[in-house]
């Protein structure tokens, strides 16, 4: 491992700046800060879904979901450097089809709510469709590792799957989109 952090402010970014993991800089809003604060906050919210009370299989994959973030942040920081498989695209597509099989097919429109851990699901969900944009626009003008954008778009599908797994995990149901109210 490199450097470690022994303080925290260093004022380098007072002018609007930042520095990769490469040693270069770059706007504080460039397309590549965006991937990366996207990433970021989404494992943010994967934090706070975590520390709530889940069933043990969700809580380690949510566990082994904030180190491939990590990861991931670690890739858009670092220009050309990659880290996430399609191993892991195919571990979260494994879980995703495990937990999807205990479910009653989908009838209608799903709305975030339910449980409080399935809504932070959703919203997890959500952010996670933000990060994948952010690195799609990214992907436009710069390399970027396909298996990354893949592992997103894996992602915000099982973090729904998780929700309705919570939903009904806690006894509650799924909140259903009603089209005539």
């Amino acid at each position: 491992m490199g450097h470690r952090l022994s303080k925290i402010y260093t004022r380098t970014g007072d002018a609007g700046t930042t520095g990769l993991g490469d040693g270069s800089r770059t706007d504080k809003d460039s397309l590549r800060i965006e991937a990366c604060g996207a990433v970021d906050e989404l494992n943010s919210v994967i934090g706070v879904l975590s520390s709530h009370e889940l069933r043990q299989d969700i809580a380690a994959e949510l566990n082994r979901v904030a180190h491939d973030l990590f990861d991931i942040g670690g890739e858009l920081s670092i220009p050309g450097h990659c880290m996430v498989t399609d191993q892991q695209v195919e571990r979260i597509e494994q879980c995703l089809d495990r937990l999807n099989a205990d479910l009653e097919p989908l009838k209608e429109f799903i709305l975030p709510g339910g449980s409080t851990a399935a809504a932070l699901c959703h919203q997890a969900r959500t952010v996670c469709r933000r990060a994948e944009r952010r690195v799609v626009t990214l992907a436009r003008g710069e390399e970027i590792n396909r298996a990354s954008l893949r592992y997103l778009n894996r992602l915000s599908d099982l973090l729904f799957v998780m929700a309705r797994t919570l939903n009904h995990v806690d006894g509650g149901q799924d909140v259903l989109w009603q089209r005539e109210r």
